[in-house]
C-alpha cells in the first residue's frame, strides 16, 4: 500500500505549481465496492491511487474496487489552488457467500469455450481504457426498470456447482421474461454482443470514467456506436449466459473499480468525508 510521502509526491507531481497542502481532520469508512464523496465549493480536480480526474460539480467521488484490501487509503482534492488529503479507511469484505447449481457446462469449460471466454475478456477489459471523456451523468442516475425490485447478491462470493468463482460485481434484479431495460443516464453504446458468461449484452459509456452494463437479455434493441439518453429502451429482461433465471444483471465500472450500483442509483447514501 502506498504511503502518505508517496501519495504528496504524486500530487506533487500531478500538479507541481501548488503551493499549499492540507490534511482534512475527518475521513470516512468504506465497505470494498463503496464509493466515498467529498464535496466543497471550488473543488477543481479529485486524486486517488496517484490519479487525477474532474470532480462531478463541486464534489469529487472516489470509488474502491471490489478487491480492495483492508486498510487505509489517501485520497485528494485540489479547491482554490490548494491540495487537501483525507484518508478512507477500507474496511474487512462484508459481503457472503452464494451457492448456486447451474449447467455444468457453464462452469467446468471446454477448450473451446475458455478460448472464447479469453477473447471476450480482452474486448470486454479493452472498455476500461477508453479515452476519458466529459461526465455525461448526473447522480442518482436512472432506474433500469420501471419497478425496481430489490436488489440482491453485490459482492457475494459465487459458488458454482461447489466451484468457487470471482464474486458478484453487479446487482440482480429479478423480472419476468421481456420488462424493458432503460439506460441509466446519457452515453455511448461501446459494446453488444453475446457473452458466454453474461449472455445478450450491453455496455454504455456515460463518459467520467463510468460505464454501465446489462446482462442476461432476451432482446437487445441498440447498436453499438449509438448514442442513448438517460431512460432510452436498451433491450428487454431475459436469462440469456449463465442464469438460473429470468432477471437484470446491472453493473458499472467507474475508472475502473467495480462498485455497488445502489449507490449510483440513489438506493443508499454514500459515507462523506468531513460529515
Amino acid at each position: 500500500m502506498r504511503t502518505r510521502k508517496q501519495v504528496l509526491l504524486s500530487l506533487l507531481a500531478l500538479a507541481a505549481w501548488v503551493p499549499a497542502i492540507t490534511l482534512a481532520a475527518d475521513g470516512a469508512v468504506a465497505d470494498p465496492g463503496g464509493i466515498v464523496r467529498w464535496s466543497a465549493a471550488g473543488t477543481e480536480a479529485c486524486f486517488l491511487h496517484g490519479d487525477a480526474y474532474p470532480p462531478l460539480g463541486d464534489t469529487c467521488y472516489y470509488p474502491f474496487d471490489l478487491d480492495t484490501p483492508a486498510g487505509s487509503v489517501e485520497v485528494g482534492r485540489r479547491r482554490h489552488g490548494e491540495v487537501e488529503l483525507a484518508t478512507v479507511r477500507v474496511g474487512d469484505y462484508p459481503y457472503p457467500v452464494q451457492r448456486l447449481q447451474v449447467e455444468r457446462s457453464k462452469v467446468t469449460l471446454s477448450e473451446e469455450d475458455l478460448e472464447r471466454v479469453r477473447r471476450e475478456q480482452a474486448m470486454v477489459g479493452a472498455l476500461w481504457d477508453r479515452a476519458m471523456a466529459e461526465a455525461r451523468f448526473s447522480l442518482p442516475l436512472s432506474d433500469p426498470l420501471t419497478e425496481m425490485p430489490e436488489p440482491r447478491s453485490f459482492g457475494a462470493r459465487r459458488v458454482f456447482n461447489d466451484q468457487p468463482r470471482s464474486p458478484h460485481s453487479g446487482i440482480d434484479l429479478p423480472a419476468e421474461t421481456g420488462t424493458p431495460v432503460f439506460a441509466v443516464a446519457d452515453g455511448t453504446v461501446a459494446l453488444v454482443g453475446d457473452l458466454f458468461f453474461s449472455g445478450e449484452s450491453v455496455f454504455v459509456d456515460h463518459g467520467g470514467g463510468l460505464v454501465s452494463m446489462y446482462f442476461h437479455l432476451s432482446e437487445v434493441d441498440v447498436a453499438e456506436g449509438a448514442e442513448v439518453e438517460r431512460c432510452q429502451h436498451l433491450g428487454a429482461v431475459g436469462s440469456t449466459g449463465r442464469s438460473t433465471g429470468p432477471h437484470l444483471h446491472l453493473g458499472f465500472r467507474w475508472y475502473g473499480a467495480r462498485v455497488d450500483p445502489i449507490l449510483l442509483l440513489g438506493k443508499q447514501v454514500m459515507p462523506a468525508i468531513g460529515e
